[in-house]
């Protein structure tokens, strides 16, 4: 099992700046490159996600200033720079204090985010016959107390570390899966059973 990720606990003000960060594509596109191989170049990226030194280079800079990816200085030297993705497990608490616009940055995320799994949904019912076992679809509702729920949530991430591994030391033959786990009190509108039929009069 690879060790525990650290954990960061976002703040009003770390949720601006993700917002601006992950709102550009080629930002979210270097985190999953270095995701991917773990270690790689500003000319590397560059070049494996069609875009110039410079503007790659300026978008690594800023990721690092975010935390979400590390300079190697001892490999760097000049101006050709190494990096690194840094393993971290972001978490925002429930009940965070927040200006207007940090909550609006934090609505924002979340839309993003969403919207990335809702694709990922369609695509994976869409397919599922094709996929040879890789796209794996599970519901299930469960009656649960609020300690229950935590428990869970405590044990699935057990599991999960269970099967993480370091960027650039992936098994051979793995791909990269999208995992989500969901648990929301489920409490809509019911149908009712259908109602006992009256008895038959009597005809004696």
């Amino acid at each position: 099992m690879v060790e525990r990720p650290e954990k960061r606990v976002l703040t009003g003000p770390d949720l601006k700046a993700f917002d601006k960060a992950l709102s550009n594509p080629v930002r979210r596109d270097i985190l999953s490159y270095l995701g991917e191989h773990g270690e790689a170049n500003s000319t590397g990226v560059a070049k494996a996600l069609g875009e110039s030194t410079g503007t790659t280079s300026y978008h690594l800079r800023k990721l690092a200033d975010l935390k979400l990816i590390a300079e190697i200085e001892e490999r760097s030297a000049g101006r050709e720079r190494w990096w690194r993705s840094l393993m971290t497990d972001i978490f925002t608490p429930p009940g965070l204090e927040m200006t207007a616009d940090e909550r609006e940055a934090a609505v924002k995320i979340g839309a993003l985010r969403m919207t990335h799994d809702l694709g990922l949904v369609v695509s994976a019912y869409a397919g599922y016959d094709a996929s040879g076992g890789w796209n794996q679809i599970y519901r299930m509702g469960l009656r649960m107390t609020k300690e229950q729920v935590a428990s869970f949530a405590e044990e699935y991430e057990t599991l999960m570390r269970k099967y993480l591994t370091v960027p650039g030391e992936h098994p051979a033959g793995s791909r990269q899966m999208a995992v989500r786990l969901v648990m929301v009190p489920d409490e809509g509108p019911r149908p009712g059973l259908p109602p006992e039929p009256e008895p038959e009069p009597d005809a004696g």
